[in-house]
């Protein structure tokens, strides 16, 4: 059988010029992998600064079912008189989907002041979503990231609060968690958030780079159902830097590094529904080349990884 690693290097060198696999590589396993949709995190190219609409036709022209966007980016086209309702015309036109958006609402932090300003930005910016047509938006443990937590009981109950909102606006908070973080660390502590929300729509976003950061066991994940992840952010990790000392930059093209994908692809694929695979990235070696090679390139490591797994699955 032909391993994962070795399917990767079938990838044609990546340059600026360099020719791509056409899309038609990865028919086999169609109707396992139609569970899995893929999607561009826009942290991925930000550093080549093509401008925010640029980005988004960049994700069309990559070949993405959709898009994952920044809050701070759809504020900034808000200030400079964009218009949500054209907004939302130009990436359906573009036939992408806005899967969710990153933001950085202080939705739990303990002082009580300070949380009512952050669940009013975050209700704000769940609005702007609706308005774009965007049915997610990412909670991570913003403001608490130097903190630890000692009540995770009452976390889910601010979380709830936000589901609650979630509930009006149409926009889905999915519980976020950062591996660097002293708050929300580990994926058992966001599971333990989101049962303790008790809330349906209760779920939470992993991110392969994050859960290797914290000290998750990709393990877990057998154990989760499948309506408690929808996002799932890829990336990968490199090995031979301590984990304690990786920072964002550190990420790699999925399949590039040491993350066990075919463990992680399988077990989210036995676990029932659908999932959006958002490759984000931060690496500043791949922000000094095109984007479009970047999008690309991304997108095909992704759906060669998903190819490998499915063809392990029995049918």
């Amino acid at each position: 059988m032909i391993s994962r690693r070795d399917s990767l290097k079938k990838l044609a060198l990546v340059t600026s010029g360099a020719a791509l696999l056409p899309i038609s590589s990865f028919a086999g396993n169609k109707q396992k992998s139609e569970r899995f949709s893929y999607c561009l995190n826009t942290s991925t190219i930000s550093g080549q600064k093509v401008g925010f609409l640029k980005e988004i036709e960049i994700t069309a022209e990559a070949g993405y079912d959709g898009i994952e966007l920044w809050i701070r980016d759809i504020q900034k086209y808000v200030d400079e008189g964009g218009n949500l309702k054209d907004l939302k015309k130009y990436i359906s036109d573009l036939g992408l989907k806005v899967e969710s958006a990153i933001g950085f609402a202080p939705w739990m932090v303990d002082d009580e002041k300070e949380r009512a300003a952050g669940i009013e930005q975050l209700k704000k910016e769940m609005d702007m979503m609706a308005q774009i047509g965007g049915t997610r938006i990412a909670a991570p443990p913003a403001g608490l990231y130097d903190k630890t937590i000692t009540d995770f009981f009452e976390i889910g109950k601010r979380y709830k609060t936000i589901l609650k909102i979630g509930d009006k606006t149409g926009v889905t908070p999915n519980l976020e968690f950062w591996g660097a973080s002293k708050s929300v660390y580990h994926i058992s502590q966001a599971m333990f958030i989101a049962t303790a929300a008790n809330h349906p729509k209760a779920c939470i976003l992993p991110d392969v780079y994050h859960m290797f950061r914290g000290g998750s066991g990709y393990e877990t994940l057998k154990l989760i159902s499948g309506s408690a992840i929808e996002v799932f952010h890829f990336n990968d990790f490199v090995a031979n830097i301590p984990r304690e000392k990786q920072v964002d930059s550190d990420r790699v093209y999925p399949g590039d590094g040491a993350a066990p994908f075919n463990q992680i692809i399988q077990d989210l694929y036995n676990a029932g529904g659908k999932k959006v695979f958002s490759l984000e990235l931060f690496n500043n070696e791949y922000w000094k080349q095109d984007a479009l090679v970047v999008a690309r390139t991304g997108l095909q490591k992704m759906k060669m990884l998903v190819k490998d797994a499915m063809a392990e699955i029995k049918n």
